[in-house]
């Protein structure tokens, strides 16, 4: 069975470098551009994870994780905030409403497949 993966960033360059990165694994990948539209599609599709941008329209992801920590049916959802804000307070901020993971932009396609595996508890 496929893992569903949501994407939420509102760079289309970003989403295209994590299609190619996932390419090679069997996940099924849903993307967004927006912080509301990830909110709303996570709680109805209940993924597997999330991978979240902090800068987005609407809601940031952080906003978003708050939100989806809060409800019963995705407060156990992993959560792993993509973002090009690399600092200690951002990073804080991620821990604080709950992300599983944290990776600044730009990423290596390695970092994040091995982030991806250790929030879902695979092996690498």
């Amino acid at each position: 069975m496929s893992r569903t993966i949501l994407v939420a960033d509102d760079e289309p360059s970003l989403r295209l470098l994590v299609k190619a990165t996932l390419a090679s694994r069997k996940y099924t990948l849903i993307e967004v551009s927006n912080g509301q539209e990830a909110l709303d599609l996570a709680k109805q599709i209940n993924p597997d994870i999330v991978l979240l941008d902090v800068m987005m329209p609407y809601l940031t992801g952080f906003q978003v994780c708050t939100e989806l920590r809060k409800d019963p049916k995705t407060v156990n959802v992993p959560i792993i905030i993509l973002t090009a804000k690399g600092g200690q307070d951002d990073k804080d901020m991620a821990s604080s409403v709950g992300a599983n993971h944290f990776l600044t932009k730009p990423f290596r396609p390695p970092d994040l497949l091995n982030a991806i595996d250790f929030v879902l508890g695979n092996k690498v």
